[in-house]
């Protein structure tokens, strides 16, 4: 076997097979390019096209909040794909509320369809295949946001703690199968979502939990600066690591 230097635009994971969800923009399109770049062949899905899935990826509609959306997909996924080596939960987000009292019911079920119970559903579908194999790599794509106390999204911030929570039980009992599960939690980020999010949050004159300062590393995020970290725990330069979640936020969220 002849060895090379890993790193982006390598090919270091040349025929792997690899499912990301909300890949269409942001941080998910980047994670896109980059899997492409390393040589996987990447099948991607949000609940509509939008006209911006990276070229050279298969697309796929479907709504991963639902049970019905999940099989859709993993269906998708072997006919498209022929299985599963690497998955990658990037879909996420949530409305921001008046306080967390303020958060309708069906809010609350929404952020956790959305933000914890589509990882759940789709590892449960696509994680016995690994299994099988003895080899896989999941990423879950959590928030630097879980530690802090910000009640008009209480209901987001609950749902990424239960994912984070659940990630490292789900690693432990897949790890003496040969699956690595880990999570990777972005700060502030420069995407259209993210953007749309902050404006809403400053329109419902949120108070002192909204945060409009610059991280200690001066800027905010790119969605290259977190598939870059997605990346490293897909390939074998990460092989040693399971259950770990690695924080990209500029120093945004300091962690004692």
């Amino acid at each position: 076997m002849t060895t090379t230097q890993n790193g982006p635009g390598t090919q270091e994971l040349a025929g792997k097979r690899a499912l990301v969800t909300g890949g269409s923009r942001g941080i998910g399109a980047a994670i896109v390019r980059q899997l492409l770049d390393a040589g996987a062949k990447v099948l991607t899905t949000a609940r509509s096209a939008t006209g911006t899935v990276p070229e050279g990826a298969a697309f796929v509609a479907a709504d991963v909040r639902t049970r019905a959306g999940a099989e859709a997909l993993s269906t998708a996924a072997q006919e498209v794909l022929g299985g599963v080596d690497i998955l990658v939960h990037n879909v996420g987000g949530a409305q921001p509320h008046h306080g967390a009292l303020a958060i309708p019911d069906e809010e609350w079920q929404n952020a956790l369809d959305l933000n914890f119970l589509a990882s759940v559903r789709l590892d449960a579908l696509l994680a016995p295949g690994m299994r099988e194999r003895r080899s896989g790599a999941i990423v879950h794509v959590s928030s630097a946001a879980v530690p802090t106390v910000a009640p008009p999204f209480l209901h987001y911030v609950a749902a990424k703690a239960a994912l984070e929570a659940y990630s490292r039980g789900l690693a432990a009992e897949l790890a003496p199968h040969g699956i690595r599960v880990n999570t990777v939690s972005p700060g502030r980020t420069a995407t259209p979502g993210g953007e749309a999010t902050r404006e809403q949050w400053a329109r419902l004159d949120a108070g002192p939990g909204q945060d409009t300062t610059t991280p200690p590393l001066g800027r905010d995020g790119r969605p290259d600066d977190i598939a870059h970290a997605v990346l490293f725990l897909l390939s074998g330069r990460a092989s040693w690591l399971t259950g770990s979640n690695l924080v990209v936020d500029g120093g945004e969220f300091p962690r004692g």
